[in-house]
């Protein structure tokens, strides 16, 4: 059993006046193709939003934006390679326009297969993975009934 890095992520639930939702399709060597929201590590003592920003100019290049609330968090363990992580990620709204992605990080950019605004009736019909799994639900939640009340339960996810 290989050892688990520990990590903690942010997320961004990029969302469209129109309820269009920015996915990232991911291809590795070992698995099938799986859509993401944009988002990644934390680095040094960077709190989340500061986190969000960057990862969102790297991976998309978004450059302005307002954060939202946090709407879901998630512990997800999975292996890329020999490397077995356990990842701890809140997922947070972002509300943009709809815009032309483009990614600047070049290990992200390796695996990176396509960027696409999904309709949430359209990801509710996708055949390939979606991380979270419950990602039309939480949009759907949060659109319905505004950010969540209370406190947040982690969903825990194994790969």
């Amino acid at each position: 059993m290989p050892n688990i890095i520990h990590r903690n992520a942010v997320r961004a639930i990029l969302l469209t006046p129109a309820a269009e939702i920015l996915l990232m399709r991911i291809r590795l060597e070992d698995r099938p193709p799986f859509w993401i929201t944009p988002g990644g590590g934390r680095e040094g003592d960077e709190d989340s939003r500061t986190t969000l920003v960057r990862e969102l100019s790297e991976e998309v290049g978004l450059q302005t934006m307002e954060v939202g609330p946090r709407l879901w968090l998630r512990r997800h363990t999975f292996s890329v390679g020999p490397k077995r992580y356990c990842q701890t990620e809140e997922f947070y709204a972002v509300h943009v326009d709809r815009f032309d992605p483009v990614i600047s990080d070049a290990v992200e950019a390796r695996v990176l297969d396509s960027f696409r605004w999904w309709a949430l009736t359209d990801l509710r019909t996708l055949s390939e993975s979606v991380a979270p799994a419950s990602l039309v639900e939480i949009v759907e939640t949060y659109l319905r009934d505004g950010p969540p009340a209370g406190p947040l339960t982690i969903e825990v996810t194994e790969d």
